[in-house]
């Protein structure tokens, strides 16, 4: 995985660097090696590197401090949550300042009657819905990692999760955010209204994945807990029959509250890790969760039931309690680190496709099995078509990563292949930057990269990212002449 060359005037610089940080953010400066280990990745581990210095800003003057300087010194800025990325979105470069966020973990205010609060963006996803539970509201959009992943990443990556299917991605749910950008000017988007007048800026920082500025402070929306939940376990003998019901619940008109999917290697791994009563004989397990009004609940659970009798289900299981609507997700909230306990290693890919191919790229998948010669076990967030296999490797046996990578990048590639896209929550980051051109041409990518010109003209916020060729933005705008003459010559010219 190639990153932009170290640039040795700066590495020469570094004593110089880490004064001046040291004088704008006093006490919240990492230099040595061994304090910034815990820093050299993120959850894509495959990818290690030390950052030239560490800094933990704690207030937006210092955060638009360390931006302004870093900006007038040419010194390139990676911004960093919580580190739960699993693109390689915070991994560091070695001439490089990483900006930690995590001192940002304030919730700001709640306003019920407005429906949203204002968090710094250091505050776990979790403890947004947990800030505001006693008012009865939660923060609808939940990762697996919520426990963890910072509201910060969440909109950095756009992420989702597995009740994105009816109340929808961070994107949806992000009433506004306070930025800074590398020349230290703080912005202010959206707010606590609904939208805003002009151009969706904010819509462009979400999923930006730090090449666009640094937030610091987030306005999330609150919606009121469901007067009733309950969730519906089916196990089928394919995983082909239960994509299939996938697509014939969501045909119906129905939108479930979350609908998840796990084939039997996840199944197996997170019931002898949760002990969820999951059944093991299946091929495929869904699990669907039906809120809203208790008659609407119970109504719908019924035609979800006949649904998948229909597609060919073999076991069916509806949650009585409340303790049991839980159970049944804690076993797939705990797949990924259930799947760690079967395999060395494993590499989480994030792809997504229309519904109705499900059974299509979950058969190809079984296929690429044989050609890559390693497994993988299937998490997924079925409703919404956002697929997560896990390729289960082992990082000690020589040529094993690569299988993965390789075998990870025919997935993706397939998922554009039936109409998909590279990325539905985890984003670009390294991962995927290498496939950008299986999506976008030569001239889209010129067009994205002009857009972070506008943010940040001399490429210095989160460089090697996204872009599998970044170019200088004196190219981008510059003008091709051919035999003395400019391309459309009777076109004007601004």
């Amino acid at each position: 995985m190639l990153m932009p060359e170290p640039d040795r005037a700066t590495m020469a610089r570094r004593d110089e660097i880490v004064a001046a940080l040291r004088a704008i953010v006093p006490g919240g400066v990492i230099d040595r090696a061994e304090g910034m280990r815990v820093y050299e990745s993120d959850g894509l581990t495959a990818y290690r590197q030390l950052p030239l210095v560490v800094v933990l800003p704690e207030t937006t003057a210092q955060v638009a401090e360390v931006m302004r300087w870093c900006g007038a010194n040419q010194v390139r800025v990676v911004p960093r949550g919580a580190g739960t990325s699993l693109s390689g979105g915070a991994l560091p470069l070695a001439d490089g300042v990483l900006l930690g966020m995590a001192r940002f973990n304030r919730v700001l205010s709640i306003d019920a009657d407005n429906r949203c609060a204002v968090v710094q963006p250091g505050v776990t996803n979790l403890g947004i819905s947990q800030a505001v539970a006693h008012l009865g509201f939660y923060y609808a959009p939940d990762p697996s990692s919520q426990i963890a992943c910072t509201i910060g990443g969440n909109v950095a990556e756009n992420s989702g999760g597995v009740h994105s299917l009816k109340y929808g991605l961070t994107t949806n749910n992000v009433l506004g955010v306070e930025i800074v950008t590398i020349d230290g000017e703080v912005i202010r988007l959206g707010g606590r209204h609904l939208d805003s007048e002009g151009y969706d800026l904010l819509g462009i920082v979400i999923g930006s994945e730090g090449l666009l500025g640094v937030v610091t402070e987030v306005t999330v929306r609150i919606l009121p807990k469901p007067a009733t939940a309950r969730a519906v376990l089916i196990g089928f003998p394919t995983s082909e029959s239960a994509g299939g019901c996938v697509a014939a619940i969501i045909a119906a008109g129905i939108i479930p509250g979350g609908m998840e999917m796990m084939d039997r290697p996840a199944i197996h791994a997170a019931e002898d890790f949760v002990h969820a009563g999951y059944p093991r004989d299946v091929e495929a397990l869904l699990i669907v969760e039906l809120d809203g009004p208790k008659a609407e609940v119970d109504h719908l659970i019924e035609r979800v039931a006949a649904i998948a009798r229909d597609q060919g289900s073999v076991t069916l299981r509806i949650s009585e309690t409340e303790a049991e609507r839980l159970i049944f997700w804690a076993g797939r909230k705990a797949a990924f680190p259930a799947v760690g306990r079967i395999s060395p290693d494993y590499y989480c890919m994030d792809g997504t496709i229309p519904r109705h191919r499900l059974p299509l790229v979950l058969s190809r998948m079984r296929e690429m099995e044989a050609v890559h010669g390693l497994r993988v076990a299937n998490v997924f967030h079925a409703g919404d078509g956002n697929l997560h296999p896990l390729i289960l490797y082992d990082a000690n046996k020589p040529g094993e990563l690569e299988r993965a990578e390789a075998f990870g990048s025919d997935i993706l590639r397939l998922c554009v292949e039936v109409g998909g896209v590279l990325t539905g929550e985890h984003g670009v980051g390294v991962e995927k930057r290498d496939l950008m051109g299986t999506m976008f041409n030569e001239s889209d990518l010129a067009h994205q990269q002009r857009l972070k010109c506008a943010f940040d003209p001399d490429g210095l916020l989160n460089p090697g990212k996204v872009f599998p060729t970044l170019h200088r933005c004196a190219e981008l705008g510059r003008l091709h002449v051919s035999g003395g003459k400019l391309p459309f010559p009777d076109l004007p010219r601004f």
